[in-house]
């Protein structure tokens, strides 16, 4: 049986730092960050116990930054190209370094990653790695590349705009205006590059991704014409970089902004990848599901975000403004393609679900996750310190107080540091109600994991219990999971108000699982547990139902046998 993925995004800047007092737009010395070391063995064998088997270490690759190591030959980033002094981890300044700040030993930062690889490793987790394809920022130089390797721009003909062997669009005879201003001498960019967001113009605003240079992949905008023969040199070189970190041992990479980077390309360097390290993993950020198919059946990803179909859904459902209902409506939308969907509720581009920007209450989430967990046979990924319920209250600079932990300025999570209590990683510092928080994760985690019928079949069960009342139907939903003759009911609820609900399961559902010769069944309730069973005959299930009952989680598991 190929076992749940369960993916813990960790940021190590934020994860192990132990410093609580964050000053906004504090430097490093002041707000401190966190290093590859924090994420030791007592640090893995807790994640373990949360029921996590795969690690998606975010932020790794050296990017811009306003901190500069000067003894290393490390200088920091202009300030009017990085976003927060700690700066975007998007903003890739070395494909082939690591980020200084995550090192005890600068010199040997890259020792301290590979041997971070090797830990994780040891406890049977499996490690992926952001790939940022798309852009590079403004003053990207690689000084770590290989020997043999020519930079990025290196050799391009910045008198034209498009060529199929540069690295970048040009605008010629126009210099860059950044909209940060700078009391100081201006970044200077001339001719100007071609943004991030496929912003052709030497003058991007705030809102535009402007500490970024786009890439060029062979596509020549604006009319959109490809020219990908011969192989373009970005794509020779984006592959070697891909193979760069799979030598590493890395398990996986999610692909940032996967949708901006010309499909061909991803056929191209996947395909190459996979040559060597025929397992390895691809999980590419696309937010339109028109596209889906094509990212799954011709570049062979393995997975995609489901961002824009089930998450916006379960969103405004905690939110209350949508019914239960468009779960069904999400996944019909996929057209068969679930299996192939990573789900989540936070992560570094979302709000956290306990901030008042969101939901205000960590608990309104985890039906939402168990819908996430429980639904489809894809993975699903909680974000560090989603388990703990951070608020991310406040402002710590560049970011504002937008309800998200700030990716780009250096920062902390208080209720993450409470669990790690200076490295114990023994949640002593937690309140009882967080520790719950937690303990709840991990029992649905593992619930997932264990049970063969959550890599099965799935079965919604809505249309067949439409004469709800309207109050419970809106916050009800339910659906079957089944594998070899195995079945398992499974039941969401998204309010405490409501104890529990009596759901039917058509014939139909039973003929689909193989079940339909059976004259009765044993129906035990596995989560929560403490209920007691029934024997049941196939025109109760069909007639008045499965009674469910729901714990204060929102969701609730039985087996018929």
């Amino acid at each position: 049986m190929t076992e749940k993925i369960v993916i813990y995004q960790l940021f190590p800047r934020l994860f192990g730092n132990n410093i609580n007092s964050q000053k906004p737009w504090g430097k490093i010395s002041e707000n401190g960050s966190g290093k590859f070391n924090d994420i030791s063995e007592s640090a893995l064998e807790s994640l373990l116990e949360l029921g996590i088997n795969h690690i998606w270490l975010t932020g790794i690759i050296r990017h811009a930054s306003g901190t500069a190591y000067p003894e290393f030959n490390l200088t920091q980033s202009h300030p009017q190209i990085i976003k927060g002094l700690a700066g975007s981890p998007y903003a890739i300044k070395d494909y082939y370094d690591i980020d200084p700040d995550l090192a005890i030993r600068v010199d040997k930062r890259m020792d301290e990653f590979e041997e971070l690889i090797i830990r994780i490793h040891k406890h049977g987790i499996k490690v992926l790695v952001d790939f940022v394809p798309n852009h590079v920022s403004r003053d990207y130089k690689s000084t770590n590349k290989p020997s043999n390797v020519k930079d990025l721009g290196e050799g391009d003909d910045q008198s034209v705009y498009f060529s199929k062997n540069n690295n970048f669009y040009y605008l010629p005879g126009q210099n860059l205006s950044l909209p940060m201003q700078y009391d100081h001498e201006a970044f200077w960019e001339e001719p100007a590059k071609a943004t991030g967001n496929n912003l052709f113009s030497p003058s991007p605003s705030m809102q535009d991704w402007y500490e970024t240079v786009k890439l060029n992949y062979g596509v020549e905008y604006p009319t959109a014409v490809n020219h990908f023969e011969p192989i373009p040199d970005t794509w020779i070189k984006m592959k070697d970089i891909l193979l760069f970190w799979s030598l590493k041992g890395v398990d996986g990479f999610r692909c940032d902004m996967a949708g901006m980077v010309p499909l061909e390309f991803w056929k191209y360097g996947i395909g190459k990848i996979r040559e060597e390290f025929p397992d390895i993993l691809f999980i590419a950020e696309l937010y339109e599901p028109e596209r889906y198919r094509g990212f799954i059946e011709i570049a062979r990803f393995d997975f995609l975000y489901d961002k824009v179909g089930l998450y916006d859904c379960l969103r405004d459902i905690i939110c209350g403004v949508k019914s239960t209902e468009g779960i069904s409506k999400a996944w019909e939308r996929l057209d068969g393609l679930d299996r192939h969907m990573l789900r989540f509720m936070e992560n570094h581009d979302e709000q956290r679900i306990a901030s008042n920007h969101f939901a205000g209450d960590a608990w309104k989430g985890i039906p939402a996750m168990a819908i996430c967990t429980l639904m489809n046979s894809g993975p699903v990924m909680l974000y560090n310190g989603q388990e703990v319920g951070e608020e991310a209250v406040g402002s710590t600079g560049f970011s504002g107080d937008d309800g998200r932990t700030s990716i780009y300025d250096y920062s902390s999570m208080p209720e993450l540091q409470k669990w790690r209590n200076q490295g114990a990683c023994d949640e002593k510092l937690l309140d009882l109600d967080k520790k719950l928080l937690r303990e709840t994760y991990s029992s649905l985690f593992h619930f997932a994991r264990i049970r063969p019928e959550i890599q099965g079949q799935f079965y919604d069960l809505m249309w067949q219990n439409q004469d709800m009342e309207e109050q419970v139907k809106s916050k009800i939903y339910a659906f079957l999971r089944y594998k070899d003759n195995s079945v398992l009911l499974i039941g969401v609820c998204f309010s405490q108000e409501i104890m529990h609900a009596r759901i039917r399961i058509p014939v139909h559902a039973l003929e689909m699982a193989g079940l339909a010769y059976r004259e009765s069944f044993n129906i035990n309730q596995l989560h929560p547990s403490g209920h007691s069973a029934a024997n049941l005959m196939i025109s109760q299930l069909t007639g008045a139902g499965v009674l469910i009952e729901f714990d204060r989680s929102g969701w609730a598991a039985i087996s018929l046998s």
